[in-house]
């Protein structure tokens, strides 16, 4: 009796070639979504600081006891926000080691990089110093209840300097959230177009 064998399927390499990007995009999804969510808090604190905060306690709150009191706020955010930017910049660097890097990811890392290096600026720098001042009675201004003009003035020019810090983060990871969106998009749009890797 004449035996016959069936030959080997020849479809476990197109399944494994399909399997590299799935996997790959997983990776992408989920670096994504934890970068997001750091994003998420760090920009939210910047917002609701700044923009809702700040102005009202500065409004009902008299000296000295308002600036402490946000002194004291800001410099606790800062630490947030400083671990907020280095685990974006881990997610970054996951995603930049698991394969090629188009000109969208590229763009989103430098932006988040620029972000996280005003976040370190202003939480190392920037903030210290203004927390050391108002320590020392000086208040913004040309004359501070010191006595001190250049200390008063160089206590605005602080608090300037922090508030444009402040800004040009939130516009910064907002450029990064959206193109954390067109990545993916372009990543799933380029799965879905092989033969055989719907998703």
């Amino acid at each position: 009796m004449q035996r016959s064998f069936a030959k080997p399927s020849s479809t476990s390499a197109p399944s494994d070639a399909v399997g590299v990007p799935r996997v790959r995009l997983l990776t992408e999804r989920i670096s994504s979504a934890v970068a997001l969510l750091a994003v998420a808090v760090w920009m939210g604190g910047l917002l609701a600081l700044g923009a809702l905060a700040a102005p009202v306690v500065f409004a009902v709150v008299p000296l000295p006891t308002s600036a402490d009191a946000m002194t004291i706020v800001f410099r606790r955010f800062d630490a947030v926000a400083m671990v907020c930017a280095a685990l974006v910049l881990v997610m970054e660097a996951a995603r930049a080691a698991n394969g090629a890097r188009p000109r969208f990811d590229r763009a989103r890392s430098v932006f988040s990089l620029l972000a996280a290096i005003l976040a370190v600026f202003q939480g190392i720098f920037v903030s210290p110093r203004i927390a050391h001042l108002h320590a020392l009675g000086v208040r913004p201004g040309p004359v501070s209840s010191s006595g001190s003009a250049a200390m008063g003035a160089s206590l605005s020019r602080l608090h300037e300097v922090a508030v444009a810090c402040a800004q040009t983060q939130v516009v910064l990871l907002a450029v990064v959230v959206a193109l954390h969106v067109v990545t993916l998009s372009s990543a799933r749009g380029h799965l879905v177009d092989k033969p055989g890797s719907p998703v």
